[in-house]
């Protein structure tokens, strides 16, 4: 069969089955192309989670990692969330369990506990306050002047960033992301000699050096608005590998080069157009944060929210 035919016949039962379904599909920025062409909504998770909350779906097709669709889950009680593949996991979410935070809090009895989104439901549930790579630094800074201490978990390269702009020392966790750190400060120092012009922007889970020879250090979501507002025309992009697909999509007159091409998640690639078929056909694999989990994860959000 046409490769082409194929792909439209794919595109085709995926809306009339998101249509029977009442489903709305939500693709991380790190999503195969594939599956970005078919979001109803592109952008980080919790901005995915949130605005699926606003929706009138009934059921949420979360193209991610699991830590995501926990998220979904949590801000999104009454809608049925599911994964195309399960096993999509977050190994940076994997290195840390509620067992060592529990253990961290007993340490360390006065200390306010902050987490990264990008951790499983049972570790958000005992955190005080949740945080994103957007925000993390205006959370810290409101509770430095309350707290004489703050755990940051579990990325210690995000935490290294916060702990420099806010000019406060964390209590930090052992944890990063396999994929960030694959992007080495060579690879800035190349890509900037073969592109002079070039604006950098990296990814606060990359490495502390990697970060020092940036232009702008940005979640996904706002290096997508910093492309396109910045009047550069180039760009190199200290991220995972498929932010470029968007990137590109939004700003075709602007050219937009990967810091390396190893930057590469692998379980952000586990999902294709077949698994969205499949998961609206069965409505398979649910995700579902029970109630007493969620309703605590759910506090260190809205604690959040109300900060940032």
């Amino acid at each position: 069969m046409n490769k082409e035919l194929f792909k439209d016949d794919l595109e085709e039962k995926i809306q009339a089955l998101k249509k029977r379904r009442n489903a709305v599909i939500l693709a991380h920025n790190y999503q195969l192309p594939e599956v970005q062409e078919v979001a109803d909504y592109r952008g980080d998770s919790l901005e995915l989670s949130r605005v699926a909350a606003k929706t009138e779906a009934e059921v949420i097709v979360f193209c991610g990692v699991h830590f995501m669709a926990e998220t979904a889950s949590i801000l999104c009680p009454d809608k049925k969330v599911i994964m195309p593949d399960a096993l999509a996991g977050c190994p940076m979410a994997n290195m840390i369990t509620a067992a060592d935070l529990k253990k961290l809090k007993e340490k360390y009895p006065k200390a306010v506990a902050v987490g990264y989104v990008n951790t499983s439901a049972q570790v958000k549930a005992e955190l005080d306050y949740c945080c994103t790579s957007t925000n993390a630094v205006a959370i810290v800074n409101a509770l430095k002047g309350k707290y004489k201490d703050i755990i940051f978990i579990p990325d210690k390269y995000l935490a290294d960033f916060v702990s420099k702009q806010t000019h406060r020392k964390l209590i930090i966790w052992n944890g990063f992301c396999p994929t960030h750190v694959k992007i080495l400060p060579e690879d800035i120092k190349q890509k900037r000699k073969f592109h002079p012009r070039a604006k950098v922007m990296v990814h606060p889970e990359c490495l502390p050096e990697v970060v020092a020879l940036a232009d702008a250090v940005l979640s996904t979501s706002r290096m997508a608005k910093f492309a396109r507002e910045d009047q550069a025309k180039e760009f190199i992009v200290g991220t995972e590998v498929g932010l470029i697909y968007r990137l590109k999509q939004d700003n075709p007159d602007k050219e937009f080069y990967p810091a390396t091409e190893r930057a590469v998640c692998p379980n952000m690639k586990r999902t294709t157009q077949e698994k969205i078929v499949w998961a609206l056909e069965e409505l398979k694999e649910e995700v579902k944060v029970p109630d007493e989990v969620r309703q605590r994860a759910k506090k260190a959000i809205d604690r959040m929210l109300e900060i940032a």
